[in-house]
């Protein structure tokens, strides 16, 4: 997965003739997950260290938690059933890194499940009992924790794989 990556290093991708607008917006989606991501971690934190009452993180959290988990739902069921084809077809020694990028939205929908379950009790408690919404809270930050670690790897991982290819074979231009 390194072979284009080595000849298209991050550092040129702005600069190279062939970094489309839509590759800078598919980035800017992928900077927006990751702001959205610690924005949900730290209303979390925010609320535990008694800097947010309950209703100042139930409206917080759930914005930003809701905007993290359907906006991340979206972009990956449009990578993998157009995006992802199309890079597969430019490139099929690429097909490995795709299906490792594709397991990895499996995993993501499940920490999201997980994430969205907490967070919606979480939020509920906070308008019914503050104390076990705190409770909950508790149990909901290592989840934003870990969805915030995954992005990061997965998204980074998913740019440097993609991004050389699009770059290499002049698509989304």
């Amino acid at each position: 997965m390194q072979i284009l990556l080595r000849d298209y290093p991050r550092e040129i991708w702005p600069g190279h003739p062939n970094f489309a607008a839509s590759i800078q917006n598919w980035m800017g989606a992928h900077a927006m997950f990751r702001r959205l991501a610690s924005q949900a971690q730290t209303q979390a934190e925010a609320y535990l260290q008694g800097d947010l009452d309950a209703d100042g993180f139930a409206e917080r959290f759930g914005y930003f938690g809701d905007l993290l988990v359907r906006n991340l739902h979206g972009h990956h069921t449009w990578e993998d059933r157009k995006f992802f084809p199309e890079l597969s077809s430019a490139d099929d020694r690429f097909d490995a890194g795709l299906e490792m990028l594709e397991s990895d939205h499996i995993e993501m929908d499940q920490l999201l499940d997980s994430f969205t379950r907490q967070g919606n009790r979480a939020v509920m408690l906070a308008h019914l009992d503050p104390d076990q919404a705190y409770e909950a809270a508790g149990q909901l930050l290592p989840q934003a924790a870990a969805i915030k670690g995954f992005l990061d790897r997965h998204l980074t991982d998913e740019e440097e794989l993609v991004v050389p290819i699009l770059l290499h074979h002049k698509l989304r231009g």
